[in-house]
């Protein structure tokens, strides 16, 4: 007799994990179904591909008792009508971080967490395990070169977590990273984000306090001791806890190209810049507690490209290199700015856009102060719109470069004038980047570097 094969629904199908995760269980043979209000960008190009993709909105027939799961995505509000119909029901409903706990409590798991970096290191980490053919499964947010999805669930005995801080649900208020129950957890850095779930910054370390606390005896805390409050909470005496320290590798730049320094002798890098350095440092700590050795490491680190998003290329000629890049917190843009002047004498248009609820705030903005100072021509940009459907209080020019400290700094609201200033630079010597967990109001980055490049 052939065995059922279990029914699941995804509500907010569209997030970057979550349809991640309705892809890996359709691979292990699940009935799936999805929902979300809109699905754009990748998510919306995987799904197609595997025949997953729903027509958009939210029809609570798609719930029935036959349902073995729900699962639920963070976007999806407390009165979906689909919830609310599976509550009704009675039926098994999970976040997704529940949901892939329950799938791996007999492995040994990794959580990598902090408020950046944690994408670079866990894609270092699973780029080294697979060049090592070594067994295991992952979760990470972000597209890798030579993995085609952001989640393995298998037999193997070890999962590799990026760990989010973020709210796990509507109906669960807990951090994502405390649901994995990690036997190693790593913290990259502490900077205050997400002020709309958490509104103090003491309230925001707190969640980290609470991660490294949750860590088992006979557990590992791994942690930069470069970053204040990482040091902090990993420093704090915990019984029967493990604690290991990691700070930027050392390296150098010549001609353009980035080397770590090391015993075996120098490494030549595709990646660059200190932040991705202390990254690789980051690695390299929880690769060892994997069995990998030195030797192992330096071999396998030469050849990764980076994560999709950070510092990734988007065009270049022989004067002038076209970067796109995640950034869109404080830390991160003055990270990927630092790398970038690093890497190149030439001069540096860095243009960041303001998505993020945090970064729409105007409690939250002088966050932002001095962060664009090293770019030659820093840029701002933000839609109205995305202000608007936040709900939060508008914002104009003056509040931008005052809350930058910048008084040179160029703002724009109209998506189309922020191209044309950027097609009418000469680009002669000079980087662009632009920085944001949006998308420019839908500015075609490929178009745009074609046009400027050429």
């Amino acid at each position: 007799m052939q065995k059922k094969s279990k029914k699941v629904h995804f509500i907010a199908i569209g997030g970057s994990v979550m349809h991640g995760l309705a892809i890996a269980l359709h691979q292990k043979g699940y009935e799936i179904t999805g929902s979300d209000d809109q699905i754009f960008g990748l998510s919306k190009m995987n799904l197609e591909a595997y025949g997953l993709l729903p027509e958009p909105g939210w029809d609570e027939s798609r719930i029935t008792s036959e349902l073995d799961a729900v699962i639920l995505g963070m976007h999806a509000r407390s009165d979906n009508p689909e919830l609310l119909k599976a509550r009704e029901l009675g039926l098994s409903i999970y976040s997704y971080p529940t949901y892939i706990m329950e799938h791996c409590r007999d492995k040994q798991r990794i959580v990598i967490a902090g408020s950046h970096g944690k994408t670079s290191i866990t894609a270092i980490i699973i780029h080294v395990l697979q060049h090592l053919n070594k067994d295991f499964d992952y979760l990470i947010g972000s597209k890798v070169k030579g993995f085609n999805n952001l989640i393995r669930l298998s037999e193997a005995p070890v999962i590799i977590i990026e760990g989010d801080e973020y709210l796990s649900s509507t109906l669960d208020p807990t951090p994502k990273f405390l649901q994995y129950q990690h036997h190693i957890g790593l913290i990259s850095g502490i900077a205050w984000d997400h002020m709309n779930v958490f509104p103090t910054e003491e309230n925001y370390v707190r969640q980290f306090d609470r991660f490294a606390d949750s860590i088992p005896k006979a557990g590992s805390i791994i942690f930069c001791e470069e970053d204040a409050m990482a040091s902090v909470i990993g420093n704090k005496e915990r019984a029967d806890v493990n604690r290991f320290e990691y700070k930027t590798h050392p390296h150098y730049v010549k001609e353009g190209k980035t080397y770590l320094t090391t015993a075996q002798g120098d490494v030549p890098l595709e990646i660059f810049g200190s932040h991705n350095m202390q990254n690789i440092a980051a690695a390299k700590e929880v690769l060892i507690r994997l069995s990998v050795t030195e030797e192992q490491f330096y071999k396998a680190i030469s050849s990764f490209k980076g994560a999709a998003k950070r510092l990734e290329m988007v065009n270049e000629n022989h004067a002038t290199a076209f970067y796109k890049d995640f950034a869109h917190a404080p830390s991160k843009a003055k990270a990927t700015i630092k790398a970038l002047k690093e890497q190149s004498q030439r001069e540096l248009v860095a243009c960041l856009e303001l998505h993020t609820y945090s970064s729409l705030n105007k409690d939250f903005l002088p966050q932002y102060s001095g962060k664009l100072n090293d770019a030659d021509y820093p840029i701002v940009y933000f839609n109205p719109d995305t202000l608007a459907s936040k709900k939060l209080p508008e914002l104009n020019e003056d509040n931008i470069k005052e809350a930058f400290n910048h008084r040179s700094l160029e703002v724009f609201t109209d998506k189309d004038k922020l191209v044309s200033y950027l097609k009418n630079i000469d680009w002669q010597n000079k980087n662009l980047v632009m920085m944001s967990s949006g998308n420019f109001g839908g500015i075609n980055l490929q178009e745009l570097g074609k046009e400027i490049i050429n």
